[in-house]
């Protein structure tokens, strides 16, 4: 790639924001095969593209692009798993997950979320959300639920 073409490439990451396709396109002039240029830059890693799908290198879906400009972007962490969405009508979310799998944390537009823990055996042992709501709850050796207990005052002991 020479020099100047290289620029422009590097202006186009630094300026472009979503809808990518119709931006790079009709906006920078780009053809279809030089798309994977820019977005492996926006994206800082190889992407494939088929359609209006960008793939990352693990082949999960980081970015569509529908045929009226609208879009929704994902992230995901090392295990695969979905940690934040976002969309052209302002919708997005953002995950947390423990090791085995579970969703620690939760936080959707505007202020809306909730919190988990959870033993070594995967019971979830406490819950928490923005609205002021919590749950505690304990497992005995055979990992049946012995103790639960809410914010409203409801109580259940087995203990």
């Amino acid at each position: 790639m020479n020099k100047k073409y290289e620029r422009y490439i590097n202006y186009i990451v630094s300026d472009i924001k979503p809808p990518y396709f119709n931006n790079m396109r009709d906006h920078y002039g780009l053809k279809s095969d030089e798309y994977p240029l820019v977005l492996s830059k926006v994206y800082n890693q190889p992407v494939s593209i088929k359609d209006n799908y960008v793939f990352d290198i693990n082949g999960n879906k980081i970015y569509y692009e529908y045929s009226d400009g609208s879009w929704e972007k994902r992230e995901y962490d090392k295990q695969g798993n979905k940690i934040y969405y976002e969309d052209s009508d302002d919708s997005w979310y953002k995950r947390e997950y423990h090791t085995n799998g579970n969703i620690l944390y939760y936080e959707g537009g505007g202020d809306s979320w909730y919190k988990r823990e959870f033993d070594i055996n995967g019971n979830r042992i406490y819950y928490e959300n923005s609205n002021g709501y919590w749950e505690k709850r304990e497992y005995n050796s055979n990992g049946n639920q012995i103790y639960y207990e809410t914010s409203d005052g409801e109580i259940i002991d087995k203990r």
